[in-house]
Formats: C-alpha cells, sequence, structure tokens
C-alpha cells in the first residue's frame, strides 16, 4: 500500500460556487468490523452526478489547476442556495459504489475473512483510491471476478431486483418499466425473463426496441411512435400490469401509463362509474433525467398512487432475509445477469476535465463510464 490517497470532493462554497477538486487524505486504519479496499473501479451513476453537480448551472463550468490535479468551478444560481444550506462549506466524498482489492482487515473474524478479497462496496465516497468501509456494505465476488466486472453490484442490481421484489409484495404481476435500453433496463429484462414476470419496456428509439427484442424482449413499445398509448395499451391487457417504474420523471409519461392502465382495467367494468375502476395502478419515479413538472392529466379514476422510489427505502421495507438472497443473487450472476458494460474509462484526474464531463453528464442510453482511481 502506498502513502497516497486521492478522493474525489464536491464543495458548495456560500458565494454560490461550486467546486469540484482531488484532496490528499490519510490511509485510513480500520477497526474491528472494517476493511480497506483500494478502489480500482467504480461507476458513474446518474444518482453520483446528483452528488457531483448538486444544483450547479453545468453550463458556467471551467476549469482550473494542473492536469493531475484539475478543478472545476462553477455557478450555483442563488435561487437553488436554500434547498442545499445543509451541504454549503462541506467537501462531499463523491460516488456511491465500487469494487477493489481488500489490502487491509480489522480484528473481527467477517473482516479477515475478506482478506485479499475482491469485494464490492456500497456507502459513499468510492471515488477514492482506498476506501476503509464496514464488511456489511461489502460483498465478496466469487473468485476470478474483477474489480471492473464486480464494480457496478449494487445500485443497478439491486434496483432492479427491488422492482421485482416490490411488485410481488405489493401483489402486482407484471411491470411496466421506461427508458428500458439503459444499463439497469437490460438488468430488469435479463431478471423477468429468468424468472418468468411479464415486463413491458418503454423505449424511445428504433434501434432500442431492436436491442431488446435481441435480448428476448416479448413487450417493446416506443413512446416517439403515433401508435405509442395504442400500443401500451395492448400490452398492458395482455400482460396485466398495473406497476410502473420511471426513471424519467418530468413530462406526461407517468399520465400515459396511469391512463394506458386505466383503459386496460376499465374493459371489465360491468357498470360505468365517474370513480373510475377499482384496480389500484402505481407509478413509482426513481429518477430525474426529466427535472420538469410531472404533468397528470386526470383520466385514470381515484385508484392511483404515485411515489418516489428509492434504494435503500425499498430494500428496508422488504427484509433483511430477502434483501440478502438479492445480493448473493448479484455475486453468483454478477458476470451474466448483472452484468455491466462500460464504454468509457476515465481516471479520477480525467473525471474533473470538461470533455468528459460533456461526455457523462448527458446520460445517454447505451454510455457508460467507469472511473479507475489507480490510474
Amino acid at each position: 500500500m502506498t502513502n497516497t490517497n486521492i478522493q474525489l470532493t464536491s464543495l458548495i462554497s456560500e458565494d454560490n460556487k461550486l467546486t469540484l477538486a482531488l484532496k490528499n487524505i490519510d490511509i485510513p486504519q480500520p477497526s474491528a468490523d472494517e476493511v480497506v479496499i483500494r478502489i480500482e473501479a467504480a461507476p458513474l451513476n446518474p444518482s453520483d452526478l446528483a452528488v457531483l453537480f448538486s444544483v450547479a448551472d453545468m453550463s458556467s463550468a471551467i476549469q482550473a489547476g494542473t492536469e493531475q490535479s484539475p478543478v472545476i468551478t462553477a455557478d450555483v444560481p442563488a435561487k437553488f442556495m436554500p434547498a442545499v444550506k445543509a451541504r454549503v462549506g462541506k467537501a462531499i466524498p463523491v460516488g456511491n459504489e465500487g469494487a477493489g482489492t481488500v489490502v487491509a482487515a480489522g480484528s473481527s473474524p467477517a473482516a479477515q475473512a475478506l482478506m485479499g478479497k475482491t469485494v464490492a462496496v456500497i456507502g459513499g465516497g468510492t471515488y477514492r483510491q482506498y476506501l476503509c468501509a464496514n464488511v456489511q456494505s461489502c460483498l465478496a465476488l466469487k473468485q476470478g471476478t474483477t474489480a471492473k466486472e464486480g464494480a457496478s453490484s449494487f445500485v443497478n442490481p439491486l434496483t432492479a431486483l427491488a422492482m421485482v421484489e416490490t411488485m410481488r409484495a405489493e401483489g402486482h404481476k407484471a411491470i411496466i418499466h421506461a427508458a428500458a435500453a439503459s444499463n439497469l433496463g437490460q438488468m430488469l429484462n435479463r431478471i423477468c425473463i429468468a424468472d418468468g414476470v411479464d415486463l413491458i419496456n418503454i423505449v424511445r428509439k428504433a434501434e432500442q426496441e431492436t436491442l431488446l427484442r435481441d435480448m428476448g424482449a416479448k413487450y417493446v413499445v416506443n413512446s416517439s411512435s403515433d401508435s405509442f398509448l395504442a400500443d401500451l395499451t395492448a400490452a398492458i391487457i395482455e400482460t396485466g400490469a398495473t406497476i410502473a417504474f420511471d426513471p424519467i420523471g418530468g413530462g406526461k409519461l407517468t399520465s400515459d401509463i396511469l391512463n394506458c392502465m386505466e383503459v386496460a382495467a376499465s374493459r371489465d367494468m360491468k357498470e360505468h362509474s365517474v370513480y373510475g375502476s377499482d384496480t389500484f395502478k402505481q407509478v413509482y419515479i426513481y429518477g430525474a433525467l426529466d427535472r420538469g413538472p410531472i404533468t397528470l392529466n386526470r383520466n385514470f379514476g381515484f385508484a392511483w398512487g404515485v411515489n418516489g422510489f428509492l434504494l435503500f427505502n425499498a430494500l428496508g421495507k422488504l427484509g433483511t432475509k430477502t434483501v440478502m438472497a438479492m445480493r448473493q443473487r448479484v455475486a453468483d450472476e454478477i458476470t451474466t445477469t448483472f452484468a455491466s458494460h462500460y464504454t468509457h474509462e476515465v481516471s479520477l484526474a480525467e473525471v474533473l476535465q470538461l470533455q468528459s464531463m460533456a461526455g457523462y453528464s448527458k446520460q445517454a442510453t447505451g454510455e457508460k463510464y467507469l472511473i479507475t482511481p489507480q490510474k
């Protein structure tokens, strides 16, 4: 182990400025139930960008510093400062998950059992070279699994599994998923095929339709098609889907989904009711690809719900036994069902270059960035 430990931080100051920088910090020392992980790979997820950029206007971003230690500054609009009051003046470590080799371990048997192993880790601050984490935050990967293969073992895999388990726990029998050609969407498609769960995939491009159908998806509808609403309704009638997960957030897609669910449900109504069908329809919003208002055109009766979907909240509802089984499934299938494919690899310094930022900030479907902190 070297004496160097570089960490990427995000700071909002009282003068309405965001500063992204690399900091030299101490190599951590593990307590009894902790391990020190040499982070070798960490993905850039949309949730990481929310911490990295916060509410700053990134069109105002300026790069300074040196090639090895760049610094990014950007303006934070004054109207957003009250919303981030709690983080003003604090250098926030960035990175929700990653993977690497355990190079030091505490005295407990659980910690010692991980010594020398490749593990995935979740919990924050993974955009650094060495991270100290509790053993409960680690997932031991199967022998032969690389850090790159295991870097995305938590956020996307557990979110996809939590969607299926939430469907079961709430009594639904099929799922609708938007932005379905994403890395997470492809995982969800593989899970549903393996588990015999009907999944309606919503995409917006013809090539995304082809991608998912080639992966075995049965139901794929294109939101840019003139027949989208009719196609979605037909798929809902065939599958009986009454739960949806939407990472887009803004716009009227949530409304469209609820209305199509209602059309499908009303086919079984024997008498008209001004209150609509009594079939409960649920849409969970788990992202903010569109930060505009959510528009609801109320033609879907009164038996419905729109809620946020956060991974840790969902896991808390599912219970320890279910979550542990989910984690083990991820470890067993990390190179198959839960495989992630990266189109770009960047060092910690390259994360803070305007050219790289222009790429990963687009959150484009089919593009995924991996950070390699040791380079």
